[in-house]
């Protein structure tokens, strides 16, 4: 029998295994801390989530298809979900119909401010607000947007860049110093982001920059964020509202 054991420290113990089966310890973290990473979460934030007597056995946990009781923060019952689940965003059942009931669907598509909402600014997304704002009317207190279905947990969306005139979101991806954001498993959740929008009439609009592959035509591929990247994603603009819609909030009407 052999034990495995990761470089971020969980899995089998050499002490506890010893006499009893050979540990091999892998130069890598566990598949569990590598889709954290992957998904820009924390265990700590796992295990926050998880019903208290089992987040002694989560803190120690490499498997992604584990299975474990979870606390909906909003107050329902307890469920089980694999953690690969919980990471992808599902939330529990009765938050889940909630999210399809008709108050809910009437409110679909709104845009509203979210003063509680915490999110990193890079310096490169603050540049494309900037940049933005020189060439049409960005809202200020704007910064979700009401979904017809629940995504990570909450049945709103937070893009960087809210245009509600236009009905249009404009986000910025980069790989970042670990050369994994937005690829693989964020890739996807980008992908689901952008269909949970749509499904509520607004379109996402992508700059897509540091070697990150198209997503579809309202992608804008670009070795770094540009003014020529920006332009283009004004022109996209055009192409998905019209001229009149996006002439009518520019910063300076011809």
């Amino acid at each position: 029998m052999v034990a495995v054991s990761f470089r971020c420290g969980h899995g089998a113990s050499p002490d506890a295994e010893a006499g009893t089966a050979r540990v091999l310890t892998l130069q890598r973290g566990c598949p569990l801390c590598m889709l954290i990473a992957e998904t820009n979460r924390s265990r700590a934030e796992l295990l926050r989530k998880v019903a208290p007597p089992e987040r002694a056995l989560l803190a120690n946990e490499t498997r992604v298809g584990a299975e474990y009781s979870w606390v909906c923060p909003r107050g329902h019952d307890r469920y089980r979900a694999t953690v690969l689940a919980v990471l992808s965003g599902p939330s529990c059942a009765k938050c889940i119909r909630n999210a399809s009931g008709a108050s809910a669907t009437r409110e679909a598509g709104v845009p509203s401010m979210n003063a509680g909402l915490r999110t990193r600014t890079s310096m490169t997304e603050q540049r494309l607000r900037m940049l933005l704002a020189e060439r049409i009317r960005l809202p200020q207190g704007v910064n979700t947007i009401r979904l017809a279905r629940m995504f990570y947990g909450r049945q709103e969306a937070w893009p960087d860049i809210v245009i509600p005139a236009l009905r249009i979101a404009v986000e910025y991806d980069d790989p970042g110093r670990s050369r994994r954001a937005h690829r693989g498993l964020k890739q996807a959740s980008d992908r689901e982001k952008d269909d949970a929008l749509a499904e509520v009439g607004w379109e996402v609009i992508r700059i897509r920059a540091g070697g990150l592959e198209s997503l579809g035509a309202n992608s804008i591929v670009c070795a770094s964020l540009t003014i020529a990247a920006v332009d283009r994603a004004v022109e996209r603009m055009r192409e998905i509202r019209g001229d009149a819609a996006v002439d009518a909030i520019l910063a300076q009407p011809a």
